[in-house]
């Protein structure tokens, strides 16, 4: 007679990708990502409308590329604000400044 083994479910991708991204070290770096992603939820449709966040360096600077030289100069005074609220999740207090650049 056969031996029956028990059918064990599959794992969710989730915590396979999870796995990876801890045992190869990328898991910061993803984290850092999210500040991208979040960016127009963040500042909201005004200046998400004249920005560009293009990506968090590895010392935690984020380059966003903006529309005009005013709003640059607006947003370089509001800069201590968006840290604020970019940072404000607990798990995520990667980004320690950011850089703003006219947009090509």
């Amino acid at each position: 007679m056969a031996e029956q083994r028990k059918k064990s479910r599959p794992a969710p991708i989730s915590d396979s990708v999870s796995t990876y991204l801890k045992k190869s070290g990328l898991e910061r770096r993803v984290d850092d990502a999210g500040a991208v992603t979040a960016w127009p939820k963040l500042v909201g449709k005004q200046i998400a409308a004249v920005t560009e966040p293009l990506y968090v360096t590895s010392d935690g600077t984020l380059l966003v590329a903006v529309k005009t030289n005013a709003w640059m100069s607006e947003l370089s005074l509001l800069e201590p604000e968006i840290l604020r609220s970019l940072n404000s999740r607990k798990e995520r207090k990667t980004v320690k400044k950011i850089r703003f650049r006219l947009k090509r």
